[in-house]
């Protein structure tokens, strides 16, 4: 029987650990969740079947890798985890760390990468299970499964999905090396570079209507719920785009993007930079999404910055401050 210390957080982890507890040959030694807020259903879990449950400050500290190593481990799985894991921890245990990554790496390595797979338009997700090494995502490859992202999928969607490949992921990861019939693959056999993903920060969730229509709605769909939701501005109050839909065969045509050029029951047509897209669910912004219905505005409505309104804004408050300055001077 292989015994396996699990490194998680959130529902990748509890996936993974579903998934591997049916399997008879491969026991769970403990349970290590994020500090300093466990997830509860870990450790619930973990509670559940007499495990030990650590969250540690720091998971490189020498006295708690003493401590888990008593359990004598014979492979650490980390599923979400959130500390980067130095060279004594990654060598704990005789058949290494490895870890799960929802991108087909080498590409899509590092932050939010379901998203960016959204945003770019990807007809295909990777999930690679990968032992770790020093650096961020670029370890040998145990396994890697690829999932299809269809026309309809948006972030919720597409969450499931690779929640799920990534559990069935690491189990089978965890069989092939118990078996002894894993053959590692450097990421460089793949491609010699490959490419980070940068994490998504607030300012990202913002609509510019002059990108082309296929761009918008890839956005909006990449960070619908559970994410931030894609927003733009209506009078000056942030609306948020949940749902659009793409037009087959809409003209390219040169108009003010952003603007309200048709309207049908439960949706409205918008000029974008290139041709139009059909919005049909929005919400208002409270600090988080609310009031979400079908789009009814007129025709003409115009989303987005007023970009000559705000030069005009900027520029009084620049000649004001400079009034201000000229005063204390002159005092």
């Amino acid at each position: 029987m292989m015994r396996v210390g699990f490194f998680g957080d959130g529902r990748w982890a509890y996936r993974a650990l579903e998934k591997i507890e049916n399997d008879s040959e491969i026991l769970i030694s403990f349970v290590v969740a994020r500090h300093p807020a466990p997830d509860s259903k870990l450790q619930t879990y973990a509670e559940d079947r007499g495990l030990s449950f650590f969250t540690p400050v720091d998971v490189n500290d020498a006295s708690f890798l003493n401590e888990i190593e008593e359990y004598d481990p014979d492979i650490n799985v980390s599923v979400s985890y959130d500390q980067i894991l130095g060279r004594d921890a990654i060598n704990l245990a005789s058949k290494g760390f490895i870890n799960c990554h929802a991108g087909g790496l080498p590409f899509y390595r590092g932050r939010n990468v379901l998203n960016w797979a959204l945003i770019n338009g990807e007809d295909r997700f990777g999930v690679t299970v990968h032992h770790i090494d020093e650096s961020i995502d670029t370890g040998n490859i145990v396994t890697q499964k690829f999932g299809v992202i269809t026309p309809q999928d948006d972030y919720r969607s597409l969450l499931e999905k690779a929640v799920e490949l990534c559990a069935n992921s690491v189990l089978k990861a965890l069989q092939d090396i118990q078996d002894d019939t894993v053959s590692s693959i450097p990421q460089s056999e793949i491609h010699p570079v490959g490419f980070y993903s940068s994490r998504r920060r607030e300012g990202d969730e913002w609509i510019d209507w002059s990108w082309s229509s296929e761009r918008i709605h890839n956005l909006i769909r990449a960070i619908a719920p559970p994410g931030p939701g894609a927003r733009t501005l209506l009078d000056g109050e942030p609306v948020v785009i949940l749902r659009s839909e793409k037009i087959p065969q809409a003209p390219e045509y040169i108009d003010r993007p952003g603007t309200v050029v048709g309207r049908q029951e439960g949706s409205v047509t918008v000029k974008t930079g290139d041709t139009t897209i059909r919005v049909t669910k929005v919400g208002d912004w409270e600090g988080e999404i609310a009031n979400t219905g079908t789009p009814n505005f007129p025709i003409g409505t115009t989303f987005g910055i007023n970009l000559r309104q705000e030069v005009s804004r900027l520029s009084g408050k620049v000649e004001e401050l400079e009034r201000r300055i000229l005063n204390l001077e002159s005092e």
